[in-house]
Parts: C-alpha cells; sequence; structure tokens
C-alpha cells in the first residue's frame, strides 16, 4: 500500500548509513508531520509512539540508532515549526500525488494506533492533506481504509467533517 512512498523515502537515503539527519531531508518533514498528529488530541500514548517506531522502522529500513536520530531531528523540527506549512510545502513539491495521499494514510495509521480518533486529530489531518492538496474525498477514503484495517468502533461509511 505504501510502496510508492517506501520507494521515494527509500531513494532519499541512497541506501547509507546517517547517524544523523539534516533538517531540510524530507524524511524528517514527514516525522514531523506524525508527531503534530500524535500531539494534536493533547495526549501522546507509548502505543502511538511505538506505532511511529514501527511504521519508520519499516518504511525507511533504518537500524535503532537511525531511527532515534530520525526522531530526534523530527521532535526538533517539530517544535521549532508554528504550522504545517513549513513541512507540507517542501513534501507537496517532492511527492507524487500518489505518495502524498499515502502520507495521509500513514497519518491516519498514527491516529488509530490508539484505537480512536478525536477531533483534533481529524482537524490536523484535514489541514495537512489540504496543504499537500490530498483531496477530501481520498483523505476521508484513506481514513475508512485505516478504521477497517484496525477494526476501529464507531467508524461510518458517511460520518465525516464537511
Amino acid at each position: 500500500m505504501f510502496e510508492r512512498l517506501q520507494q521515494f523515502l527509500a531513494s532519499l537515503s541512497g541506501g547509507e548509513s546517517k547517524p544523523a539527519f539534516a533538517a531540510d531531508d524530507p524524511r524528517v518533514a514527514v516525522i514531523a508531520l506524525c508527531i503534530q498528529v500524535m500531539e494534536a488530541d493533547g495526549k501522546v500514548l507509548e502505543i502511538e509512539k511505538k506505532a511511529l517506531r514501527a511504521r519508520f522502522k519499516e518504511l525507511y529500513g533504518v537500524d535503532e540508532a537511525e531511527l532515534d536520530a530520525l526522531v530526534a531531528a523530527g521532535t526538533d523540527a517539530e517544535s521549532e515549526a508554528i504550522d504545517f506549512f513549513r513541512f507540507t510545502s517542501e513534501l507537496k513539491r517532492q511527492l507524487s500525488e500518489d505518495q502524498r495521499v499515502d502520507l495521509i494514510g500513514l497519518l491516519w495509521e498514527i491516529v488509530y494506533a490508539d484505537g480512536e480518533r478525536s477531533e483534533m486529530e481529524d482537524h490536523a489531518i484535514w489541514r495537512i492533506a489540504d496543504l499537500l492538496a490530498v483531496s477530501g474525498r481520498e483523505r476521508i477514503m484513506k481514513r475508512q481504509q485505516v478504521a477497517e484495517r484496525v477494526g476501529a468502533v464507531g467508524e461510518k461509511e458517511g460520518e465525516d467533517e464537511a
């Protein structure tokens, strides 16, 4: 499902191990957006952190030390950001339409790591999707796919904000 995004992200590293990640590395932007979505509901649970690490380890094929460096770089970038635009503007230029849609799916995976979604998480992903030029239809479809896959309770086909 995320093959295209995974290939793109893997191509960015050139297959080489990096102990640290530059602030303008697109992978830092992706992880910073994930962190912003995790924090949107005001609580970051251990299960969300574990889901984030597992997905990034899978996507990037990095070892624990590299993952720690990536998470640290993403956390630093996120803490300095005042909005989503800092990250979405560069990603919009570098990712294809399909990769941007896959990124929205990844964000929904982070949201549903704890089995539920909040209004604030919804809003964060809506804003990110809008800035990435991902349509509301595609955003909702990704949300429904992830919710169905994880068996989230209370998800209905027609349920969504406008």
